[in-house]
């Protein structure tokens, strides 16, 4: 069992694919499956996008450093929101940035961060990298490694690597296993390349999975064979 894990999650799942804002439903399906990682002892980190308000790449009128910081800034809404819906449903959370600085928000330090999740604590980290021109992958393993945790998860939509898009070709075979080595020679689709050599790098599993099926999480922590592991060497 992974002990302190990072979940990766798109913007995308507070809202549906496609879709802005926030869907209630799709919260508390969100909240149902942390509490049950919580029940075992999880030590969780989370990292969320901001697709269900703004993608800088949408924005094509605007600068490319302005977009990004803009999406950066709806990483910080969506993680506010999630620490107000965790805190309503007796999940213990708090929301670290060193962009932003409001009441609500932790200031970034190492030490009382750790004892927070130790405490049991949700720390649901806002801002992306602080940097333009990265993603929230970059930003997820970044935190993997500050922090020490024993895999990334990062939640899609579908269940694990595929040669080719399986909803493009309905015939693509998963890949349970693989390792970073191979995935890049592969060229498979996993996050971006900066995120992915940093994984790499660190020597941090990743765990790809299928976010939208009940208690794949649970699973991926408890290191069932669930979605596809990408391993180092």
């Amino acid at each position: 069992m992974y002990r302190r894990v990072v979940l990766k999650l798109s913007g995308e799942i507070l809202s549906g694919e496609g879709e802005k804002g926030f869907d209630e439903k799709r919260t508390e399906y969100l909240i149902g499956e942390i509490k049950k990682a919580l029940k075992i002892g999880t030590q969780l980190i989370l990292v969320i996008g901001a697709g269900n308000l703004f993608r800088g790449k949408q924005l094509k009128t605007v600068d490319g450093c302005i977009a990004d910081s803009i999406g950066m800034l709806g990483t910080t809404i969506n993680a506010l929101y999630l620490k107000s819906e965790f805190n309503k449903a007796d999940l213990p959370a708090i929301t670290v940035s060193s962009q932003v600085n409001m009441p609500a928000i932790k200031g970034f330090e190492y030490d009382k961060i750790n004892v927070e999740l130790a405490e049991g604590k949700i720390v649901i980290f806002a801002g992306g990298t602080t940097l333009p021109f990265f993603t929230t992958d970059t930003a997820a393993i970044i935190r993997a490694a500050e922090f020490k945790a024993d895999a990334v998860i990062k939640g899609t939509k579908v269940d694990g690597i595929y040669e080719t898009d399986p909803r493009i070709d309905p015939s693509a075979e998963k890949i349970s296993k693989v390792s970073f080595k191979e995935a890049i020679g592969r060229d498979l689709k996993i996050m971006d390349r900066e995120a992915f050599s940093l994984c790499w790098r660190k020597k941090i599993p990743l765990v790809i999975i299928n976010f939208f099926k009940s208690d794949n999480l649970l699973k991926a922590i408890k290191q069932e064979d669930i979605g596809t592991l990408v391993i180092p060497e």
